[in-house]
């Protein structure tokens, strides 16, 4: 891959770099915890007085690099501005018809390879915490949109909107987002969402809006988890049923239209 010329921070190599630094210093502290745990039977990893910390330390660290580097104020970098509230509807619309497909993909990718134990005990652990549900939906529904999209959404696609053409700024970032995951099982997921975020970061030029479209997409996740087996007995949402793919198709890019029309008056962050 090669950047084109051009003078806006990042490019696709300063942000994957600005990814791996994110990733090294979190690994820096849990990587040594994880070892101690599992030599010794504890559970430092998980203590929230030591999690929370690093979580923050690390993220304002990344923020306020990013920022440095892009020589744009923080209202540009961050794109804290408002947005046609009838996208919310429409966002709605578009991650409901999406979520049928990408279980879809899951069922089949985990067909071809099972996830191990370790990664199921991790992801029910994503879902739990002291707190019960309402611990895990603080860290999946509300954290981590919030910080993923200030960064992917915000440092990150604010040079890559200048440096680009929209569909590769859109496409870098989100395959950034789903390696940032570090997850296979995963990959798939994060890569979709992180197209249509970026979409509606083209769209709205508002990481405000991609923080709500986040939110909902994690919500409907974390619903579907928690109620899998009412969802898949209803008859539209049965695998593998030749018509639910029609049906959800038709959800899926209505929201789509939706959120294209809803988003006229502000076509591009170009414009900021």
């Amino acid at each position: 891959m090669k950047d084109y010329p051009t003078k806006y921070y990042p490019t696709f190599w300063q942000a994957a770099n600005l990814i791996v630094i994110y990733i090294f210093i979190q690994t820096l502290i849990d990587l040594p915890l994880a070892i101690y745990d599992y030599n010794h039977g504890t559970d430092w990893l998980y203590q929230p007085w030591l999690k929370i910390p690093v979580f923050l330390g690390s993220t304002l660290f990344i923020l306020a690099l990013g920022h440095y580097f892009s020589g744009l104020s923080f209202k540009h970098v961050f794109a804290i501005k408002g947005f046609n509230l009838l996208i919310i509807p429409a966002m709605i619309i578009t991650f409901a018809g999406l979520q049928y497909f990408l279980n879809e993909i899951n069922i089949h990718f985990e067909k071809i390879l099972p996830p191990p134990g370790w990664f199921l005990e991790l992801f029910a652990r994503l879902f739990n915490s002291d707190l019960g549900v309402w611990g895990g939906i603080l860290r999946i529904v509300i954290i981590a949109p919030i910080v993923e999209e200030v960064i992917f959404r915000g440092i990150i696609m604010s040079g890559f909107s200048r440096n680009y053409h929209p569909a590769f700024a859109i496409f870098f970032s989100a395959l950034l987002f789903a390696l940032f995951h570090l997850n296979p099982w995963q990959f798939a997921a994060t890569f979709a969402l992180g197209l249509i975020l970026g979409y509606i970061r083209i769209r709205t030029g508002s990481v405000i809006a991609c923080i709500a479209g986040h939110v909902i997409h994690n919500g409907l996740v974390f619903l579907s988890v928690y109620y899998y087996n009412d969802l898949t007995s209803i008859a539209f949402m049965k695998s593998g049923i030749p018509g639910n793919y029609l049906i959800h198709l038709l959800i899926f890019l209505s929201g789509i239209a939706m959120i294209w029309f809803f988003s006229l008056a502000k076509r591009s962050i170009k414009s900021e």
